[in-house]
């Protein structure tokens, strides 16, 4: 009898399902797709990659963006037995720096103030390539992820990301198809923190997207899904 496998995508800070629904779209005519929510729910990442274990039984494949991919390494961290395929999209294996440090304290600094609106606008142009900001339904997509989430719950998943570990020395180690992907312009976890990752592991491959900045789920959906459905047939026949 095969090993039941599981689907998971994980979304990024402050975002819901929403960031995955072309991809939900696109994959659910490949195999059961189930998106978590357990960074709304839990304090921590340990906290969340132990949620998401309890609540999805068997091997998983993991799909996280940005700190959803976090939360997918820190799943691997906990039970790497678990995890039969991994996809990183626009994410870090590294630890904070000063200067992302201080943009997050410059952000609570705003939520402080009262003055969410403004700080969550002031972050559009660094989370979509420069061609795609005059694209208002983009946009507001993106913009209204963050008002759904709403400024408690952005402060909170940033202190909770800001608390990872450095994870480069857990990459060598995983030894289960990994898919990098990255768009080719992300200011947010750039290309070269991407291919760091991908150069680490030794499944893994890399695929950069062209003109895309970092909400590739949203920006580039045609790109993303084509990626990762190539991925899944070549690894998961199991799963069709």
């Amino acid at each position: 009898m095969a090993t039941m496998q599981t689907l998971v995508l994980i979304p990024g800070l402050a975002a819901d399902a929403a960031m995955w629904a072309a991809q939900c779209a696109a994959l659910a005519k490949r195999c059961s797709v189930h998106v978590t929510d357990v960074h709304f729910r839990r304090d921590s990442l340990p906290e969340m990659a132990s949620a998401l274990l309890a609540e999805h039984a068997g091997e998983l494949i993991l799909c996280g963006a940005s700190m959803g991919g976090i939360v997918a390494l820190e799943v691997v961290r906990q039970a790497p037995e678990r995890v039969a395929g991994l996809a990183l999209l626009g994410t870090t294996a590294r630890p904070d720096t000063p200067a992302v440090a201080a943009l997050r304290a410059a952000a609570f600094a705003l939520i402080e103030q009262g003055r969410y609106e403004e700080m969550i606008t002031g972050n559009v142009p660094f989370s979509f390539h420069a061609e795609r900001l005059d694209e208002p339904t983009l946009v507001r997509a993106y913009l209204d992820m963050l008002r759904r989430a709403g400024p408690a719950q952005l402060v909170r998943q940033n202190i909770a990301t800001a608390a990872r570990p450095d994870n480069r020395a857990l990459l060598a180690a995983i030894r289960c198809p990994t898919l990098v992907m990255c768009g080719d312009a992300d200011a947010v976890t750039t290309v070269e923190a991407s291919r760091e990752i991908a150069d680490a592991i030794p499944t893994a491959q890399l695929e950069l997207v062209a003109r895309c900045g970092h909400m590739l789920t949203l920006e580039r959906p045609a790109e993303v899904n084509a990626a990762l459905l190539r991925w899944l047939d070549a690894n998961f026949a199991a799963l069709r």
